[in-house]
């Protein structure tokens, strides 16, 4: 991080504003695919699936995630660790044909494509998956796909080659069977990648897009794990993806409060430094704490799925979504208010950070329906 990851920020941004400036915002700066290079070669490498030659465990990633949550736009990918490539690596670990491994997964693992995972929807409460109303209708030998996803991460990338889709295969089975999960070549004919969602104004290099599906025809062997599977497959991929992306987070908070603290020490406002006053060290001190508690609940959560799976860890797994994205988006407004003007300017990474925390409190459900699972699983052993 220190050598080359910090170095490279700069580089970034200056080779992000050009292509912003030429039309072209979601054009890959040449540095990440020279910090791809140099990362591999030093063995930093898809860390994050516990089974390969590293032989890291869903705790030992979890420390590495915060560290590279210091530089979210650049460390992850530079790993090859960055959502959604991750979640749909994981999926396509647990489901895959070995023919759909050999197509999609390998090259994904090599770093040379990047995917999309199309579940929500603009039309429906996506927040209960089972809501969800794209076709999947078999057809002969085949499936055809109707309906209109959005942020879908990733899909605006000229990398991004397949998409993973969630959607209706049997409206008349229970609830939890109607979904199914496929796979969808973003060049397949009837895909249309329609627009990009900004994030509170900012471009993201990725892009989080809105695509249409009309009468995507794709053969049977598509299809990913069985037939009603999708829900299922869905509770898969969000677990250990819950624990990366708070410990990201969590790398993001120490980030904030490393600036806020040296920010405090440089202005002198009424005779003495900020980090003088009452009021700001109050603001350390309770950053600090806040900090350490979430941390340890995020290792708690992926100390139970390295020994009991992520279903022993359900409840623990809702608690650290609410929790440490509440937490981070605290301590970062806090570091935004000392740096005052600069805070909400390009200046500093705090502006773009934030609009990513907020965003986090939505992704992957809202804290409200994790909350409620948390209620549910708290009183399951109280209620009738």
């Amino acid at each position: 991080m220190d050598q080359e990851v910090f170095p490279a920020e700069s580089i970034y941004h200056s080779q992000r504003e050009a292509f912003i400036a030429a039309g072209t915002p979601h054009k890959l700066p040449p540095i990440i695919e020279e910090l791809k290079q140099k990362a591999r070669a030093q063995g930093l490498w898809n860390l994050f699936l516990p089974h390969l030659d590293h032989g890291l465990t869903v705790t030992d990633y979890a420390t590495l995630a915060e560290i590279t949550g210091w530089s979210p736009d650049i460390a992850p990918e530079a790993i090859n660790c960055a959502a959604p490539d991750t979640g749909n690596m994981e999926l396509l670990d647990m489901f895959a044909s070995a023919e759909q491994k050999k197509q999609w997964l390998e090259p994904l693992l090599a770093g040379e494509i990047r995917s999309g995972f199309a579940m929500t929807e603009p039309d429906v409460a996506s927040s209960d998956a089972r809501n969800i109303r794209t076709s999947i209708k078999k057809d002969g030998d085949g499936y055809i796909i109707n309906g209109t996803k959005w942020w879908t991460t990733g899909a605006m990338d000229e990398r991004c080659k397949i998409l993973i889709v969630m959607g209706r295969t049997n409206p008349e089975a229970d609830d939890h069977h109607q979904q199914s999960m496929i796979l969808v070549p973003i060049d397949t004919a009837g895909v249309k990648v329609v627009r990009n969602l900004g994030v509170f104004g900012y471009v993201d290099q990725h892009g989080h897009a809105e695509v249409s599906f009309t009468n995507v025809r794709v053969p049977s062997s598509n299809l990913l794990g069985e037939e009603g599977e999708g829900f299922a497959l869905a509770q898969a991929r969000l677990g250990p993806g819950r624990v990366h992306h708070c410990m990201r987070a969590i790398g993001m908070a120490e980030r904030a409060l490393q600036l806020m603290i040296k920010r405090s020490l440089t202005r002198t406002p009424f005779g003495k430094e900020l980090a003088r006053q009452g009021v700001i060290q109050e603001w350390i001190a309770q950053a600090r704490i806040d900090i350490e508690q979430s941390r340890l609940l995020v290792l708690k959560t992926a100390w139970i799925i390295d020994n009991h799976g992520a279903k022993a860890a359900r409840k623990e797994i809702a608690a650290i979504k609410v929790a440490v994205p509440r937490m981070v988006e605290e301590i970062i407004n806090k570091a935004i208010q000392v740096h005052g003007g600069a805070g909400v300017s390009q200046d500093t990474p705090l502006a773009a950070m934030y609009a990513g925390i907020r965003t986090l409190r939505i992704v992957d459900g809202p804290d409200e329906v994790h909350m409620r699972d948390i209620a549910r699983l708290e009183l399951k052993s109280y209620l009738p």
